[in-house]
């Protein structure tokens, strides 16, 4: 009886040490957790792999990036339920001319293999390496950073110097019959800037620089390079690189937006012209050989988005 007594609260003592053996580990496991968590994104804002393409669904638009394994940015990409196709054959932020002042790099990115892999956030990370039409490597990241916010960003590394690197990013869109440019002196807001609607009138292709060194480049004679040569009509200044596209029938807009110092210039075709389509124009400076240089761009689908929203979300932007 006495031996029985004594064993009992020696296994009782036991049976507390490893308790608060795993209260101690538990709590030492906690801030490791925790910041696990705040490291990994929100299930819906990654891309998941399928095959040679990657999916997305975020709640507020999905679709693919990559269709069948080719060199094109998100097509198709549904917006609502069902859910319409809101992108164009080519793709929303596809990497289109690859264009210097004394150059075109290929026909388009499109037609150059790349590779692409799922990066640990969820974000895809595309990567086109040198060959003998393309003397440069170019790595491009797609990243979910709200349900209906894309971010995009684009690290060149030429082979040799190159003057006036432009890296075209065209945006094909299925609807959004109008297409605006946020410009510094706007005839229809008393000269003041705001969004200028590209119209008919004014042309079938229109480009508005950042400044008279930008408008300079469209005039050093890449443009007329084929295939496809185009004749821009050159518009008013940007007072910020911001591009919208609206739908009425539907309340959709896409705002289309990259920081000043990336961005010297956003093409359009008029609203209803059939490429239904914006570019926005990157880097436009001297690269060295070997060294890399980056541009960003964001894109973002909503409905309802107005002028002054839609400034709004770039000074978000641009000043993160």
């Amino acid at each position: 009886m006495r031996r029985r007594c004594l064993a009992l609260p020696a296994a009782a003592r036991g049976l507390g040490l490893m308790l608060a053996l795993v209260i101690i580990l538990a709590a030492a496991a906690a801030p490791l957790a925790r910041a696990l968590a705040a490291d990994a994104p929100p299930a819906r804002l990654a891309f998941t792999a399928s095959g040679k393409e990657y999916r997305f669904d975020t709640g507020a638009l999905r679709g693919t990036l990559r269709e069948g394994g080719k060199s094109i940015g998100l097509h198709p990409v549904l917006e609502g339920t069902p859910g319409a196709n809101v992108a164009g054959m080519l793709g929303l932020f596809s990497p289109y001319r690859l264009l210097t002042a004394d150059a075109r790099f290929g026909t388009a990115a499109w037609d150059w293999a790349s590779q692409a892999q799922l990066l640990p956030d969820g974000a895809v990370e595309v990567q086109w390496s040198p060959d003998k039409d393309h003397p440069l490597a170019i790595t491009a990241v797609y990243r979910w950073t709200a349900p209906n916010v894309l971010d995009f960003q684009a690290t060149v590394k030429p082979q040799q110097d190159v003057r006036r690197f432009e890296l075209f990013l065209a945006s094909y869109f299925e609807g959004f019959p109008r297409s605006f440019v946020y410009v510094q002196e706007n005839p229809g807001a008393d000269g003041k800037p705001g969004f200028l609607e590209a119209a008919k009138s004014a042309g079938v292709w229109q480009a508005f620089p950042r400044d008279e060194d930008a408008a300079r480049i469209f005039g050093d004679g890449r443009w007329g390079r084929p295939p496809n040569p185009v004749d821009w009509k050159i518009m008013p200044r940007l007072a910020a690189p911001i591009a919208m596209r609206r739908d009425a029938k539907t309340g959709l807009a896409a705002v289309l937006m990259a920081p000043a110092e990336d961005c010297f210039a956003i093409s359009t075709p008029f609203g209803e012209e059939g490429h239904r389509s914006v570019y926005l124009s990157l880097l436009g400076r001297d690269l060295k050989a070997g060294e890399a240089s980056s541009a960003r761009a964001r894109l973002v689908i909503g409905r309802e988005i107005s002028d002054q929203q839609a400034v709004a979300l770039y000074r978000a932007y641009v000043q993160k």
